[in-house]
């Protein structure tokens, strides 16, 4: 009963809408991630992202109705022991998992789940370091330190404390909220994001490739605030789960919303 009564008043707030925006892409975009073979851009095509990161009431919808995606019902190659166990129970949120803020401890399997069952998709990195690279008035800010160091003080928070509500900030310039300051994000190819701190290692691709990545290099090594989101996204497993760590959906941009 409990449950059934907190799934209608999230339905009944709205906290259950997943919203998509387009965002146009561009055809030669400055990753931070060098291709060994690339001059250092990538295209990307127009796509669509969630407004707001995935919520601990959309991730309860989730899990109501696939319950192989419950806490404890998960196998453990896809989702360690810590999976969701700041819920109260495998289908109750409680005091430490408020409806709208974003879901966190869950893995890539279980992220990657969500969004198709949503019928979306992770996004690539090069997705989320493009749009993640916007602020309120700009499509591309990365060279501003005062943007830098508003990202870096935000990492050097600690992390014990609350998380706010998702989309309490000022959205970017494509109207997403949250691409910093509230959580850490999975990304579909995290696992092919791997980089050398070797600078030797650089003109041999061959120790550097992972999981059928090509050789990497960093563009442009003074950007800390998104070498720290590669260094831990590199160093993670599919199973893994932490307390700030969630996600977002994304689609191509053919595809409509629901």
């Amino acid at each position: 009963m409990r449950l059934t009564a907190l799934l209608m008043t999230v339905l009944s707030s709205g906290a259950l809408a997943e919203d998509f925006v387009r965002l146009p892409g561009q055809p030669a975009f400055a990753s931070i991630l060098r291709y060994a073979e690339s001059d250092g851009k990538v295209s990307i095509a127009p796509f669509q992202l969630m407004t707001r990161p995935v919520t601990n009431a959309q991730f309860l919808a989730f899990v109501v109705k696939h319950p192989e995606w419950r806490r404890g019902a998960a196998p453990a190659i896809f989702a360690e022991p810590r999976y969701l166990e700041h819920w109260s129970g495998p289908l109750l949120l409680g005091d430490s998992a408020e409806p709208e803020q974003p879901v966190t401890r869950v893995s890539w399997f279980a992220a990657r789940a969500y969004c198709e069952a949503s019928n979306a998709r992770l996004p690539t990195w090069s997705e989320w370091e493009y749009a993640a690279a916007a602020d309120a008035t700009r499509a591309d800010a990365r060279q501003d330190l005062a943007w830098r160091d508003r990202i870096l003080r935000w990492y050097a928070k600690p992390s014990n404390a609350a998380i706010a509500r998702v989309g309490q900030g000022v959205p970017d310039l494509h109207g997403v909220h949250d691409l910093h300051g509230l959580i850490w994000e999975w990304v579909d190819d995290y696992a092919a994001m791997l980089v050398s701190a070797d600078n030797r290692n650089q003109a041999d691709p061959d120790l550097l490739k992972f999981c059928g990545a090509g050789a990497l290099d960093t563009n442009d090594r003074e950007n800390y605030a998104v070498l720290m989101r590669i260094a831990m996204l590199s160093a993670l497993e599919g199973h893994d789960t932490t307390g700030n760590l969630g996600f977002r959906c994304a689609r191509d941009s053919s595809e409509d919303s629901p």
